[in-house]
C-alpha cells in the first residue's frame, strides 16, 4: 500500500511549476535551442514543421538570447524570417531563461493581431512553451486580456500598442521588444519617444535585453536607421565563388541584363564581385551564404546591430530573378519604387528634394542693425501657440516686401493663463523706432488657433479685432491663396482667416534663397540665434506623387518648426493688410525741423503827436 499523499490537481500544477523553476536548463544558444525545440505553425508559415536556423539568422538569434548583448537592432527588408526570430526570442525567454517581456507593436489592434496570429499558434505547437505559458491565466478575464497577456513561471509576456504612453507605464520587464518601429507614431503623446519609454522599463536589470526591428520607411522619419547606427553595424559578407573575396551583397553590383525587346535574361541575373569583377549567378547563392559571416564595421559596446535585405533570403519570392523582375515592374511608379526600396532592399527612402535651405548659411548672413532701417514701413506679428508657451516674431516690411526681422520672442506659460496674453499685449502694442526716429506700431497680428487652446485664442482676438489682431488656421492645400476670406462660424463670432501654408512656404523658401538686398529679401539681425534658423529651415520640399499626380509637399525634418510657422503667419498678416507702401512711407517721413531764425527787433518810429500815441 502506497504511503504517498494524494495531491489535488491544483497542488500538482504548483509542484510542476516549482520543478520547472528548479530544473536546470541545458546551456544552449538561442539558435541551438531553436534547432532543438522550435516548430513553425501552419497558420503563419509556408513550410510548417521543424525549424532550421538559416546561416544569416544564427548570430542575430544568439545575440537576442545571450547574457552579453544588451541591445539587438534589425534594420531589414521583408522575407528574411525576422518575425519568426522574434517568436524564438520570446519562446527562449519563457523556457530557457525566464523573464518578463514587453512586446510593442505599432498599435493596440496590431498587438492583438500579432498575439492571435503568431504567439498563440506558437504556444500551441511548441510543447516546451505550452507546458509553461498560460497556465496561471484566471478564468473570467476578457478575451483581449487573455490574448495579449501570457503568464508563465518566472515572468509575464505582454503585447501592447506603442501609440499610447500608458502602455509603457507601471511595467518593469527584463526584455523589451519593439517590432516594426518605423510604423510607430513619431511620439507617444506628450511623453516623447516610445523607444526611450520602452527602454526605461528595463532599467532595473543588469542583464536586460532590448530588441528592436523594422523594415524602414522615409529616411528623415526612420527610427530603425538611427538605432542601427548606434550599434556596431554588422553586414553579412559572402565569399566570391571565383576569387574568394568576402563582400556584402549590394544592389549597385546587381546585374539584370535584358534583350533588345526588353525581356529579362534570367540565366544571366547575378552580382558582380567588387574585387575581381567576375559575375556569379543564383546557382552559387546558397553555398556563398552558408560560408558567409557577419562583420561589424564599428566596435561592439553591448549593442549588436544588423542590416540585411532580400537578396540573402531563401524565400522563393526573393530569388535574384524574382527581385530583378520586381525591379522592372516598379519603374515609373514612385509609390511602388518606394515600397521596393523599403521592403526588398531594406533601405530608407530618400525623398526627392526640391527646395532646401541650409540654416548655417542664414546664420552667417545676419546683419548688425539694432534699430530698424528707414526703409521699414509696416510692422506685423505672427504668433504660434504651443501647450506651454507662445512663440512669435515681429517683422518689418518695406517696398517690394523686403523684410527685416525685428524681434523673435517666446512667452513661457500655458495659453490658458491670462498673464501669457498680457505679456503678448506688451509686445504687440509697443512702438519700435527706425533710424530716423519714426516710431512704428504693429498694424496686424495673426495668431494660430490650432492646438488645444482654440477658445483662448478666440477670446483674445475678439477683444482686439479693432486693432487687427486675428485668429488664423492653416490649410496645407497646394495652390490655396496665402489668405482666404475670413469666416465667423465659431460661437464667439470671431473672424477666422484660413492660411494657405504650402503657398506661403513656397514664397518664403524662394525668398530665403535671394542673395541681393531689395525686393523680397529677408534680413535678420544678430539677435537671431542658430536655433531660430534651424526651426526656420525645419521643413523641405518633396517632389512626389499623390493620386497619380506629381505634387510638391512639405516634410518636417526637425522636431521643432515654430519659426517657419510664425514666418508664415507674418506673411498672412501682411496679406490681410495689403498695404500701399509708397503712400505709408510718404506719411511716415519725419517733419523737417526748420532752423530757428533770430527774432527781429521791431523798428520804432516816431509819429507826430503826443508821446503815448507816437510809438508803434
Amino acid at each position: 500500500m502506497s504511503c504517498k499523499p494524494t495531491l489535488t490537481v491544483q497542488q500538482q500544477k504548483l509542484l510542476g511549476y516549482g520543478q520547472a523553476l528548479l530544473k536546470p536548463k541545458p546551456r544552449l544558444t538561442g539558435s541551438q535551442w531553436a534547432d532543438t525545440y522550435y516548430y513553425l505553425s501552419p497558420e503563419s508559415s509556408a513550410a510548417p514543421g521543424k525549424w532550421k536556423t538559416l546561416p544569416y539568422q544564427v548570430e542575430p538569434i544568439d545575440c537576442m538570447t545571450d547574457e552579453i548583448t544588451e541591445q539587438v537592432t534589425w534594420w531589414k527588408s521583408a522575407r528574411i524570417g525576422y518575425t519568426k526570430c522574434i517568436n524564438i526570442a520570446v519562446a527562449y525567454h519563457v523556457h530557457q531563461n525566464p523573464a518578463s517581456i514587453l512586446l510593442a507593436q505599432p498599435t493596440e489592434d496590431e498587438a492583438l493581431g500579432y498575439a492571435e496570429d503568431e504567439i498563440e499558434p506558437m504556444i500551441r505547437d511548441n510543447d516546451v512553451v505550452s507546458d509553461l505559458i498560460g497556465k496561471t491565466t484566471k478564468k473570467g478575464r476578457n478575451k483581449k486580456e487573455k490574448t495579449a497577456k501570457k503568464m508563465y513561471p518566472g515572468g509575464i509576456l505582454e503585447l501592447v500598442g506603442a501609440h499610447s504612453p500608458r502602455n509603457f507605464r507601471r511595467r518593469t520587464v527584463r526584455v523589451f521588444i519593439g517590432d516594426e518601429i518605423d510604423g510607430w507614431e513619431q511620439s507617444a503623446g506628450k511623453e516623447g519617444d516610445q523607444i526611450s519609454l520602452g527602454k526605461k522599463r528595463t532599467n532595473d536589470f543588469w542583464n536586460r535585453k532590448i530588441i528592436l526591428g523594422s523594415s524602414p520607411t522615409t529616411d528623415h522619419l526612420s527610427k530603425i536607421k538611427p538605432e542601427f547606427e548606434k550599434g556596431d553595424q554588422r553586414y553579412y559578407y559572402v565569399p566570391c565563388p571565383h576569387c574568394g573575396y568576402k563582400h556584402k551583397l549590394e544592389f549597385k553590383n546587381f546585374d539584370m541584363p535584358r534583350t533588345e525587346d526588353g525581356d529579362l535574361i534570367e540565366d544571366e541575373v547575378g552580382f558582380f564581385c567588387p574585387n575581381c569583377g567576375s559575375k556569379y549567378t543564383e546557382e552559387h547563392k546558397i553555398e556563398m551564404i552558408e560560408k558567409g559571416e557577419w562583420i561589424a564595421t564599428k566596435p561592439f559596446k553591448g549593442h549588436a546591430s544588423f542590416h540585411i535585405w532580400a537578396a540573402y533570403s531563401y524565400n522563393a519570392n526573393s530569388s535574384w530573378v524574382a527581385i530583378a523582375k520586381e525591379w522592372f515592374e516598379v519603374q515609373g511608379n514612385i509609390q511602388k519604387l518606394k515600397t521596393f526600396t523599403n521592403l526588398v532592399l531594406g533601405e530608407t527612402w530618400e525623398e526627392e528634394q526640391g527646395d532646401e535651405i541650409e540654416d548655417d548659411e542664414l546664420l552667417e548672413r545676419r546683419e548688425d542693425y539694432t534699430t530698424l532701417p528707414n526703409e521699414a514701413i509696416v510692422l506685423t506679428c505672427g504668433v504660434d501657440t504651443q501647450d506651454d508657451r507662445l512663440e512669435g516674431e515681429i517683422k518689418a516690411w518695406g517696398i517690394g516686401e523686403e523684410s527685416w526681422g525685428k524681434l523673435a520672442f517666446r512667452i513661457e506659460g500655458s495659453p490658458a493663463q491670462s498673464k501669457v496674453w498680457e505679456d503678448l499685449d506688451d509686445i504687440i502694442f509697443s512702438t519700435y523706432k527706425r533710424e530716423d526716429g519714426v516710431e512704428l506700431r504693429v498694424l496686424c497680428t495673426c495668431i494660430d488657433s490650432g492646438g488645444h487652446f482654440t477658445n483662448d485664442v478666440y477670446k483674445y482676438c475678439k477683444k482686439r479685432e479693432s486693432r487687427r489682431v486675428f485668429a488664423i488656421k492653416g490649410a496645407n492645400t497646394p495652390g490655396k491663396p496665402i489668405v482666404s476670406r475670413p469666416t465667423t462660424s465659431n460661437k464667439l463670432k470671431v473672424k477666422l482667416f484660413t492660411v494657405g501654408t504650402d503657398t506661403a512656404k513656397e514664397l518664403i523658401f524662394s525668398r530665403l534663397k535671394l542673395e541681393e538686398f531689395g525686393e523680397g529679401y529677408m534680413h535678420f539681425n544678430k539677435t537671431y540665434d542658430k536655433k531660430y534658423f534651424q526651426m526656420l529651415t525645419a521643413e523641405k520640399v518633396i517632389n512626389t506623387y499623390k493620386n497619380g499626380k506629381a505634387v510638391r509637399i512639405y516634410k518636417q525634418i526637425r522636431a521643432r518648426n515654430e519659426a517657419l510657422d510664425y514666418t508664415v503667419y507674418n506673411l498672412a498678416a501682411l496679406n490681410i493688410l495689403n498695404p500701399n507702401f509708397q503712400k505709408i512711407q510718404e506719411r511716415l517721413k519725419p517733419v523737417e525741423k526748420k532752423e530757428k531764425q533770430p527774432k527781429q527787433r521791431k523798428q520804432l518810429t516816431r509819429k507826430r503827436g503826443g508821446f503815448v500815441n507816437g510809438w508803434k
